[in-house]
């Protein structure tokens, strides 16, 4: 993963790459090319379109935890056709990590209140300290092993990527 997405160097640091592109033609000539695409060739990519919101997926023999997923929009301002892109894991493994994510902050402020209430009471409150300290520890190693995750699906990542350039190229 030398090259962070699209040359935005906030991408390497960023768990859902985005992009944005300027596209030469018109949003109603863009979607029917998705649309003649899907309808006509035979590729290996998962594809779900509605409306102007297209999802990609990588095939499914080369699916795995980490597989990263192309959401992309079609939008039109100004007179000019934007295609915006987002990479990220699944659904169901972003939900899960938003999940523990939470819990890892809610337990932090419940140990926090543990550890305040016993040294008010003048009770042992070093292990509600330790735990403050943990807790943000963890939430570090979340995101390290999200951004594991992110490099073990960057080849994906760029064949997704190339197979949107191929469809508005062709």
């Amino acid at each position: 993963m030398n090259q962070p997405l699209h040359d935005n160097k906030l991408n390497a640091i960023l768990l859902k790459p985005r992009f944005r592109e300027e596209l030469k033609e018109s949003k109603d000539v863009i979607l029917k090319k998705f649309q003649t695409f899907f309808a006509e060739n035979k590729y290996e990519f998962r594809t779900k379109m509605s409306d102007s919101h297209i999802i990609i997926d990588v095939p499914k023999n080369e699916d795995h935890f980490w597989s990263p997923q192309l959401q992309i929009e079609i939008v039109e301002e100004e007179g000019k056709a934007f295609l915006k892109g987002l990479f990220g894991p699944k659904p169901q493994v972003w939900t899960m990590f938003m999940f523990f994510h939470f819990i890892v902050g809610l337990a932090f402020f419940v140990f926090l209140i543990m550890a305040y209430t016993q040294y008010s009471l003048k009770q042992e409150y070093q292990f509600a300290m330790s735990m403050c300290i943990a807790m943000p520890i963890i939430w570090i190693l979340f995101y390290v092993f999200g951004q594991l995750g992110k490099k073990k699906g960057y080849r994906q990542m760029l064949a997704l990527d190339e197979f949107v350039k191929r469809i508005i190229n062709h």
